[in-house]
């Protein structure tokens, strides 16, 4: 199973990791990190299979898939 890191402090909510992930691992937060956006975190990280799809679309690189 895969391991996904996600850095919420840097994630600026675009929402593209989630809108790309195959398997629904990805949903956004409906809390705001401290600059003010809704964050990405790992739904249910059971899912995944490392992929990496998230991290490809992720443009502020902040998702990490250790395999």
């Amino acid at each position: 199973m895969a391991k996904i890191n996600i850095d919420k402090e840097k994630c600026k909510g675009c929402c593209l990791c989630v809108s790309e992930c195959p398997r629904g691992v990805i949903a956004m937060s409906d809390e705001q990190n401290t600059k003010g956006y809704l964050y990405a975190f790992v739904k249910d990280e059971t899912k995944c299979t490392g992929c990496a799809l998230c991290c490809q679309m992720c443009p502020e690189v902040v998702i990490e898939v250790e395999k």
